[in-house]
C-alpha cells in the first residue's frame, strides 16, 4: 500500500478502539459494505500496517503489579555485541518493551513484576547478568495516567 485513504484511516481508528468488531460492524461504522471492508482490512494486514491483534489485560488482575523502567548501560556500543544483548532482551517474557535511547545508557526496558521481591531477583539473576550489561538504573511506576497504546491516527 503506497498510500492510505480516508476509508483506510477510519479502519484503522475502528479496529485500535476494538480490535473484536465484526466485519459487518466495522463495514457500517465505516460507511463501507462488507466485501469492499473486509478487502481493505486483508490489505492493511498484508502490508504490515495492521501488524495483529490482542486482548488488553490489566496487569493488576493477573497479578504483576511492578512496573519498572529500567534503563540498561551496554559496556561497549559495538555491532556485533549490541545485537547479542538485542536476541537475549527478545527472549525475556518480563520485558515487554525495550528501546534504543539517547542520552545516557544503551536501551529503554519495561519490565513487568508481580512484587517487589520478585523484581529484585529478577535484576540480580536476569538482566545483570545480561551479556555486555554494565549497569542498571531502575525507576518504579507509582500510578498509571494513561496507558491505551492508541495512536494518534489522522489522514
Amino acid at each position: 500500500m503506497e498510500t492510505l485513504d480516508k476509508f483506510d484511516w477510519l479502519i484503522l481508528n475502528e479496529l485500535q478502539r476494538d480490535g473484536r468488531l465484526s466485519n459487518a460492524e466495522l463495514a457500517e461504522r465505516v460507511g463501507l459494505s462488507a466485501a469492499p471492508c473486509w478487502r481493505r482490512v486483508r490489505a492493511l494486514e498484508k502490508a504490515g500496517v495492521i501488524t495483529g491483534y490482542r486482548a488488553e489485560i490489566d496487569r493488576h488482575k493477573v497479578g504483576l503489579d511492578v512496573l519498572a523502567f529500567v534503563r540498561l548501560d551496554a559496556e561497549r556500543n559495538r555491532g556485533d555485541v549490541t545485537r547479542e544483548l538485542e536476541e537475549a532482551i527478545r527472549k525475556i517474557p518480563e520485558v515487554i518493551s525495550c528501546h534504543y535511547i539517547s542520552g545516557t545508557g544503551t536501551f529503554e526496558l519495561q519490565v513487568i513484576s508481580k512484587d517487589l521481591n520478585t523484581f529484585s531477583a529478577f535484576a540480580r539473576d536476569v538482566l545483570i547478568n545480561l551479556p555486555n550489561v554494565k549497569d542498571l538504573h531502575t525507576s518504579f511506576s507509582l500510578g498509571e495516567v494513561k496507558a491505551s497504546g492508541a495512536l494518534p491516527l489522522q489522514p
